[in-house]
């Protein structure tokens, strides 16, 4: 059956802040329910014509289903489901994703990851061509069927292993133009920049189109690492995106240090550090410091929730004391811009995961307390994403714009993140698309059953 090129989707709630206020203010009268005020869900119709939004009408009581021609137009019933644009993934880690069976993190600790993938890719050098690339495309692959649209990813990139991952991501982001854009940072110690062997490898960064990137560490020379990079990136053109103060000790500034950088030397393009974890360990006056100077340097934030609960405060046979996220409300209130991403999936740094946004912003607002109200929240897997990813034409909902959409049958926040949605329907280019995963037997032989 070939699919309509025209149509309607009617009877669907689409948080507000997706909405144009030129749209909101032609629904001023529209009653709303005390659910659908604190939840800030705008009820309306979509047209959808050739691929794009081609019409949003208010479903109010002077503009229901008379305004929709639906004599002559195939009709999706929302039945008063939420409706979203598709997500986008701001930090992820595809080269190390589907591993945890053959390179398991038995205590769970942050040295126990770091050890799990020095084993995997350098010692027992498993990361070959054909074992990145179905491991990689895997991760796409559930990425799509989940309603993603955009992905950055860190890679790994040992000297041994630049060839390959490099050449394993361009055949990847070159197949899936059409449905994932696909950028790339590196991830290194910033002292490698330091070396001749790093400026080549800056443009190599370059080449591939990516950002450069690293981990930041509270080391003497570290200023003089960030101000190398800087340089290096603004030789090239290029974007920034750093690994910053993933740990638990309130000594650890790295993020300060680098918004401290930007603004130093005037750096414009677009910044992006994650993790962040050692600011909810500060105490307020140092913390609020640093948000300060992450707003002025106009740094964006990413929190990895599942995976920094995951190994943040873990110590044998003890309960964790905090969850090990850092102060997202505050750094939203401030004005900086806030994203949730996945970060690792089923490796040594997160054992667990499904490259499902979804997923990710249900936990993210149960563990960082971001409901009631929800506000504008869901643009942290959306919108503010595809913002510092530079990719302003993704993550809206707007007239003219490409119907890239997550429909959900939760009409409420509260039915969206108490049940797991697998019956979501996502359309790319105004097309329902099938949202079969991939089976984990597909990576069987590549797989070690049993522990090392």
């Amino acid at each position: 059956m070939t699919e309509p090129s025209h149509y309607w989707i009617i009877n669907t709630r689409i948080p507000s802040c997706f909405i144009e206020s030129t749209i909101r203010t032609q629904a001023v009268d529209l009653p709303l329910t005390p659910t659908l005020e604190r939840d800030r869900l705008f009820p309306c119709h979509l047209e959808i014509k050739n691929g794009l939004v081609a019409a949003i009408v208010p479903n109010s009581s002077d503009s229901l289903i008379s305004q929709v021609p639906t004599d002559s137009l195939p009709i999706i019933e929302a039945k008063q489901g939420i409706m979203i644009p598709c997500f986008v993934d701001l930090h992820t880690h595809l080269d190390k994703g589907q591993i945890w069976e053959r390179s398991p993190n038995l205590d769970g600790t942050f040295q126990g990851a770091l050890k799990g993938i020095y084993r995997d890719c350098t010692e027992n050098r498993k990361w070959s061509y054909e074992d990145l690339y179905r491991r990689m495309e895997f991760g796409l692959r559930c990425s799509y069927a989940h309603g993603t649209r955009a992905i950055r990813t860190h890679l790994d990139c040992p000297p041994h292993q630049v060839e390959t991952t490099f050449q394993v991501f361009k055949e990847l982001q070159e197949k899936w133009k059409d449905k994932i854009t696909l950028q790339a940072v590196s991830l290194v110690t910033l002292s490698y920049f330091e070396t001749k062997e790093g400026e080549i490898f800056a443009d190599a960064v370059a080449e591939l189109g990516g950002l450069l990137g690293g981990i930041a560490h509270m080391v003497p020379e570290l200023d003089y690492y960030l101000t190398r990079i800087i340089s290096l990136a603004k030789e090239r053109n290029l974007c920034l995106d750093f690994h910053t103060d993933e740990n638990s000790d309130p000594t650890s500034q790295t993020l300060r240090r680098v918004a401290e950088a930007v603004l130093q030397h005037d750096f414009s393009s677009q910044v992006v550090c994650g993790h962040c974890c050692s600011l909810a360990v500060q105490d307020e006056e140092t913390a609020n410091q640093t948000i300060a100077l992450v707003k002025q340097a106009n740094v964006g934030v990413v929190s990895l929730p599942m995976c920094n609960m995951y190994l943040q405060d873990r110590v044998a046979e003890r309960t964790p004391r905090w969850r090990g996220v850092t102060l997202v409300r505050e750094l939203d209130a401030a004005g900086v811009k806030v994203a949730l991403s996945s970060d690792n999936c089923r490796d040594p740094f997160y054992g667990f995961g499904d490259h499902d946004l979804l997923e990710v912003f249900t936990l993210g607002v149960k563990i960082e307390h971001l409901d009631t109200p929800y506000d504008n929240w869901i643009e942290s897997v959306t919108s503010r994403p595809a913002t510092l990813m530079g990719l302003l034409d993704v993550g809206k909902i707007a007239i003219g714009q490409t119907a890239d959409l997550v429909l959900f049958k939760a009409r409420s926040y509260s039915e969206l993140l108490s049940r797991h949605q697998r019956d979501r329907t996502v359309f790319r280019n105004g097309i329902a698309i099938d949202t079969t995963l991939p089976d984990y037997a597909e990576l069987d032989d590549l797989i070690f059953h049993g522990y090392e």
